[in-house]
């Protein structure tokens, strides 16, 4: 799909020097990514899917991540070219100049970060913890997000350790789906039929493109990774590795667990379930404790949380260095090197979101946000071909990024006018902050 190549003869360091410490190696920034996408939401993925393609849940998949990889080669480009923590707002702020433009791209992954960690906070501390030990949700939730701020103000090589412990665990599920399946067909089990079968009266195509939209948002987590660049040691060669070889990695996973899925159980009954792989693991005959796939649920929640506001805080620092936030928001700890005060507020924020209870309204509308923001980095990566810079770094083809803002254009199509008047309203709230914020800044000046 693309091309490393340099903009103009490399140097011998491709970066500026930066306050934080560079300890993310290729192996363990792999981990990182593929873990943010294999996360908690595949657990529930395949009844969703299931409500809208039937049978044939491996073509959403298999959709969805040829999307994804579009606009990923875009990020593969800039993040390259620009290693720096901040991800889209800094991309944003570099192609077109406009401070509000940034900041709302950053504020939109703030957003997504904070509200994401809150929803899985809450599934932890709902009915999987609810296996083992019955706890009031709220309070067992900011306990839980106060546990993950430790760990990722610790500093980034501890997270992203226990990062690999966790992936593997979910890792691990997935493959006992695969797995346990089939054993189910070798016993002469299932129906192999199925995985062609859509919902009767429904046009295979726009239901398939439907489902895509939802299938694309367990892929969308690749973009958390250009928000930790600064702590990645030589992104000019591991980060594009790293980011397709995990994509491709997830596909392929999503894709053999859909199949898995259709062959053990019917449409009607995945659709049904609100544990769909726990269903399909008890539907293939093997003797396997269901207090297993509720353990490995909260791994992918946990694992989920801490890589979300790894994130969020990286966004918070990023636009506090570059003045889009407050420059207190940048502090670092002396001996840690982790962004302290940044971890302190979004983990506070997420904290706050919790008390709400049902998010789901709002997550969706910060999810349609995204997409804004995948097509603002599309469109950078064209904007920015004119600015050189004195390293080598990735190059995409030009098509890609084109490619990117088509297909984010075309899942904004589909979303409900609902969602797009909450969307409205969070950005309108954005800009009122951002220009708050530009007063408050001015008036020392002023006076």
């Amino acid at each position: 799909m693309s091309t490393p190549a340099p903009t103009s003869a490399p140097a011998p360091s491709d970066r500026s020097p930066s306050k934080l410490k560079q300890a993310i190696t290729g192996p363990l920034l792999y981990l990182f990514i593929l873990g943010d996408v294999l996360g908690a939401g595949i657990y529930a993925l395949m009844g969703t899917l299931s409500a809208e393609v039937g049978g044939a849940l491996w073509a959403p998949l298999l959709l969805a991540l040829l999307l994804a990889l579009l606009t990923a080669g875009s990020y593969a480009e800039l993040v390259t070219k620009y290693p720096k923590a901040g991800g889209a707002a800094i991309f944003a702020e570099r192609a077109f100049r406009q401070p509000i433009i940034s900041f709302l791209v950053g504020f939109s992954m703030l957003a997504a970060g904070v509200t994401s960690a809150a929803g899985l906070s809450l599934a932890f501390a709902g009915d999987y913890l609810g296996t083992f030990i019955d706890l009031p949700p709220v309070p067992t939730a900011i306990a839980f997000l106060a546990l993950v701020a430790c760990l990722n103000a610790r500093g980034i090589s501890e997270s992203l350790k226990g990062n690999v412990v966790m992936t593997v665990i979910e890792v691990s599920g997935l493959v006992v789906v695969i797995a346990v399946v089939a054993m189910m067909l070798g016993g002469g089990g299932g129906d192999v039929s199925r995985i062609g079968e859509f919902p009767v009266d429904v046009n295979p195509a726009i239901a398939t493109l439907g489902a895509a939209i939802i299938a694309y948002y367990s892929f969308v987590g690749f973009e958390t990774s250009a928000n930790i660049a600064e702590e990645v040691r030589d992104p000019s060669r591991v980060y594009p590795r790293a980011l397709f070889a995990s994509l491709i990695t997830a596909g392929v996973v999503y894709v053999l667990v859909g199949l898995a899925s259709s062959i053990a159980l019917p449409a009607s009954e995945l659709s049904d379930s609100t544990g769909p792989l726990l269903a399909v693991v008890s539907a293939s005959g093997v003797g396997i404790p269901e207090w297993v796939f509720s353990l490995i649920a909260l791994v992918a929640v946990a694992n989920g949380a801490l890589l979300t506001m790894i994130m969020a805080s990286r966004v918070t620092f990023g636009m506090a260095e570059q003045g889009l936030l407050p420059r207190a928001l940048g502090a670092v700890l002396p001996r840690r090197k982790t962004p302290w005060a940044a971890i302190l507020v979004t983990t506070a924020v997420a904290m706050g979101l919790t008390l709400i209870g049902d998010i789901g309204t709002l997550a969706e509308t910060v999810v349609l946000l995204l997409l804004f923001v995948f097509i603002s980095t599309n469109v950078a990566v064209l904007v920015l071909r004119r600015d050189k810079v004195e390293h080598e770094h990735f190059r995409v083809w030009t098509a890609v990024p084109v490619l990117g803002v088509a297909s984010c254009v075309l899942l904004l199509t589909q979303q409900s006018g609902q969602v797009w008047l909450f969307g409205g309203i969070l950005l309108a709230a954005g800009a009122v902050l951002f220009f708050v914020a530009r007063l408050r800044s001015k008036a020392p000046a002023a006076g």
